[in-house]
């Protein structure tokens, strides 16, 4: 038998048959012959390709490979991805390069042949059933659309980076506050100047999406958070609970606002989870998994009326028309990307004092900010 025979027999054996038995025949086969070993890499690089053309990228794939094989699975994923991106060469997107970055350094786990050939299998099995997914961009290689980048941008969002990554680092409460509520206020300024810049000009720019990953545990709550981030951001979210993420549809400086100010959140979070239920446990009170589901879905509720406050606080009457072509265009686009969406119910808090350690997390995470005087108040007469 040939070896491209070799590999056409094991795919179609492993890839499309359900149970392990036929999976050992295939990987036995692999493992027989060390002339295919190249031949079965091109036919899994054949696989990257059809999931981008289906509307997958690379951070999107390897959430479902993380959640549902093993991590032998990721690094070959991962050097798989980086050797079929370099065939593009320049002709790759920021975003789509960002992800090819998250993946680098992962070496393949060295495992005897039968062992490789399995797990390359599982991987194959796992691209090949990929169902088409709204793209959010280009497939990688399309030609790029010209980008004219805002000038406050580098220095805005870096600046918002360095204040998140304070407000993650400080043992302190007070300042955590205080550093999170400037950043959020620093990205809304940084939004409504880059809307007032491109008002009645013609903005080369137009609302794009990106999708960010919503992780389990407590997923629907954590869903709620992203949506209430992307809200003050006018931005749209939609979730995809069967596969982890959701797509925020918006402008692109509003969007990197989003995954800045949701990761933090989601750390704070956490952190402030984590010390609620040592407190808990010092008192002789076992936490539940219903105490951690009452937190979140306190925390992101909380967290969505604290985050609308901050947005409209810094929206004058003269600014709404300009806001409003933008939020259109917005709005226009998620309906066009999904037409059909569904809404989803979120599961009850029944744990008195999750909620309360919750609602009190999201209070010290992200504060109101105090009123702005109107006009002619605080002035000398």
């Amino acid at each position: 038998m040939s070896t491209r025979n070799t590999v056409e027999t094991a795919l179609a054996a492993a890839l499309y048959a359900q149970g392990d038995d036929s999976l050992d025949t295939a990987a036995s086969l692999l493992a027989a012959d060390r002339a295919a070993d190249a031949e079965l890499r091109r036919r899994g690089e054949e696989l990257l390709r059809r999931a981008w053309e289906r509307g997958w990228q690379p951070a999107d794939v390897h959430r479902l490979v993380r959640r549902e094989l093993a991590e032998p699975h990721e690094r070959l994923f991962a050097s798989l991805v980086t050797g079929e991106s370099a065939h593009y060469g320049a002709r790759l997107a920021p975003r789509w390069r960002a992800q090819l970055a998250a993946l680098e350094g992962a070496e393949p786990v060295r495992a005897d042949r039968f062992t490789h050939a399995t797990t390359v299998l599982e991987l194959y099995r796992l691209l090949v059933r990929l169902p088409r997914i709204e793209p959010v961009a280009p497939p990688p290689g399309a030609p790029l659309a010209a980008a004219v980048p805002s000038p406050h941008e580098p220095r805005t969002l870096g600046r918002v980076r360095a204040l998140l990554a304070k407000a993650e680092a400080t043992g302190f409460p007070e300042e955590a506050e205080a550093l999170t509520a400037k950043a959020q206020e620093l990205m809304a300024r940084h939004r409504i100047d880059e809307a007032v810049l491109a008002h009645g000009a013609p903005a080369a720019d137009a609302p794009s999406a990106c999708r960010i990953g919503v992780d389990a545990p407590y997923e629907t709550a954590k869903a709620v958070l992203l949506d209430a981030v992307a809200s003050a951001n006018r931005c749209r979210a939609v979730w995809n609970g069967a596969f982890g993420f959701s797509t925020v549809v918006g402008y692109e400086s509003d969007l990197d606002a989003v995954e800045l100010l949701y990761t933090s959140l989601l750390v704070q979070g956490t952190t402030a989870m984590t010390a609620a239920e040592s407190a808990q446990r010092a008192g002789g009170r076992k936490r539940t998994k219903t105490f951690r589901q009452s937190f979140w879905t306190a925390y992101a509720a909380r967290l969505g009326e604290h985050l609308s406050a901050v947005a409209e606080e810094l929206v004058t009457r003269d600014l709404l028309p300009v806001l409003a072509g933008r939020d259109l265009a917005v709005a226009d686009r998620a309906e066009r990307m999904f037409p059909e969406t569904t809404t989803t119910r979120v599961r009850g808090a029944t744990d008195e004092a999750g909620w309360r350690d919750g609602t009190s997390a999201a209070d010290r995470a992200h504060p109101r900010p105090p009123r702005r005087p109107l006009p002619g108040e605080g002035r000398d007469r």
